[in-house]
């Protein structure tokens, strides 16, 4: 059949409240044009993350009965941990309480002073917890990567050439290579299987450890399934297993492929380095066998993941991204093409033309979707990723807008919507105004950074 159902049934639903233009502007107002500080209850459809926002299963809850929350030695660790291992067979596997933690934990170890840190391209708290220990963050992504409209199948690829390059010039700084699956700040785009491979054999060639941030491995398998020779007969466990299979450690957020509202791991095979990262572990998060979470979450995960690899749940899911971005692309919105795993990202610096990438077009389309529509969305682009070290600023290489969308929550019809409210925009589009920041922090300005609107 041509029409994709949602493989699944619907038991509880939650209500959401509708407000009018005028509030949303109000609204828009008292938080400094900042949505991340808007209330959820005034949000229509939040599509500002798919990190924690997903809708549990009827399995996954009734696992959570069975958490037990012993302080150690926790069969639901156990389980926690054989279901990681089934997927990503690292020796050690370290719970935590959500991805930026396993971050923190792993920089504080190799992170510091006058180190290197590559990458295709490092999300906001990666960057953030590798900066903060005066490390450097280096994105090395294919040049496919950075033109919205281009159409190859794995635009998160490593530049390989830049990569070994990088190394030939700066091994002696780096302390580890990375790449994240499926590549978020580039608009949600896969690494090829090969891809993946060839990194880990210069990290190697380099006697580095090679690390995964794999928050959406699953998503990228089924890229890798569908369009990389050679993979289309392989099941999704299957190419999971060999994501990993070259990977001597990764970082995990929960929240996103094991489809949790909270919950991570930091995964490694080196004895040394998982020796200091368990004793970081019981100073910052918990003793080893719960690390953060409590029984019931480490049950979730483990059912989570269980049902993250079913090729019709994954069908659905890329589906439900390519429906709107074939919408938008017909109605002549700028995106990036092919659609993302997780997300739409909309292309706003081309979108809006009339506004420079130092007063944040970005911004300015993510208020829009929330004036008009009641959408919430996120800015990827200069107001994320402008403000350098040194506290200059600096347009980022792109300014989307992620409009993000939770596992399982949403319908067609509020695809539909969402379509229709950025058709709404595009009427008055070349109106928008661009915007300054007023107040931001040293580091991670976008979460609590606060705005004006230009010209008003």
């Amino acid at each position: 059949m041509k029409t994709i159902i949602e493989p699944f049934r619907i038991k509880s639903v939650e209500p959401i409240r509708s407000t009018t233009r005028a509030e949303r502007q109000q609204l828009l107002a008292g938080v400094g044009y900042n949505l991340f500080h808007l209330k959820s209850d005034d949000v229509l459809i939040d599509l500002l993350t798919d990190s924690g926002t997903s809708a549990m299963s009827a399995e996954q809850w009734a696992a959570m009965m069975r958490g037990d929350e012993s302080y150690a030695g926790s069969p639901s660790f156990d389980r926690f941990e054989a279901a990681v291992k089934d997927l990503m067979n690292f020796k050690h596997i370290i719970p935590t309480h959500q991805g930026r933690a396993a971050e923190a934990i792993l920089f504080s170890i190799l992170g510091g002073d006058g180190k290197t840190i590559p990458n295709n391209t490092h999300f906001d708290t990666t960057r953030g917890n590798i900066e903060t220990t005066g490390a450097k963050a280096v994105d090395l992504l294919c040049a496919q990567g950075l033109t919205p409209s281009d159409l190859s199948p794995f635009k998160g690829n490593m530049d390989l050439n830049k990569l070994q390059a990088f190394m030939e010039e700066n091994a002696d700084k780096v302390p580890c290579v990375m790449i994240t699956v499926t590549n978020n700040a580039g608009g949600g785009q896969p690494v090829s299987l090969a891809n993946i491979k060839g990194a880990a054999k210069i990290a190697r060639d380099f006697g580095k450890p090679f690390i995964i941030d794999g928050c959406r491995f699953a998503e990228n398998a089924w890229f890798i399934k569908m369009r990389e020779k050679g993979q289309g007969e392989r099941s999704i466990p299957d190419i999971v297993r060999d994501m990993f299979a070259d990977a001597d450690g990764m970082t995990m957020s929960a929240k996103k492929d094991a489809i949790v509202n909270i919950g991570g791991w930091l995964a490694l095979n080196d004895d040394t380095l998982a020796e200091k990262a368990r004793m970081r572990l019981i100073m910052t998060e918990g003793f080893p066998t719960y690390g953060g979470l409590a029984g019931r979450d480490l049950e979730a995960i483990a059912q989570g993941l269980k049902e993250v690899v079913n090729e019709d749940y994954l069908r659905y899911r890329v589906r439900t991204n390519e429906y709107i971005v074939e919408r938008l692309d017909k109605a002549g919105i700028p995106v990036v093409k092919p659609a993302g795993g997780h997300a739409v990202f909309i292309d706003a610096r081309a979108w809006l033309t009339h506004i420079p990438p130092l007063q944040y077009p970005g911004q300015a389309v993510a208020c829009a979707l929330y004036e008009i529509g009641g959408i919430r969305a996120c800015e990827i682009g200069t107001v994320m990723f402008g403000r350098q070290p040194d506290g200059t600023e600096i347009p980022a290489q792109l300014d989307l807008v992620r409009l993000a969308m939770p596992r399982r929550v949403y319908t067609q019809a509020h695809a539909d919507y969402i379509v229709e409210v950025c058709e709404e925009i595009a009427k008055t589009s070349s109106e928008l105004s661009g915007y300054k920041i007023v107040d931001e922090p040293p580091a991670l300005r976008h979460f609590t950074a606060k705005f004006e609107v230009l010209g008003v």
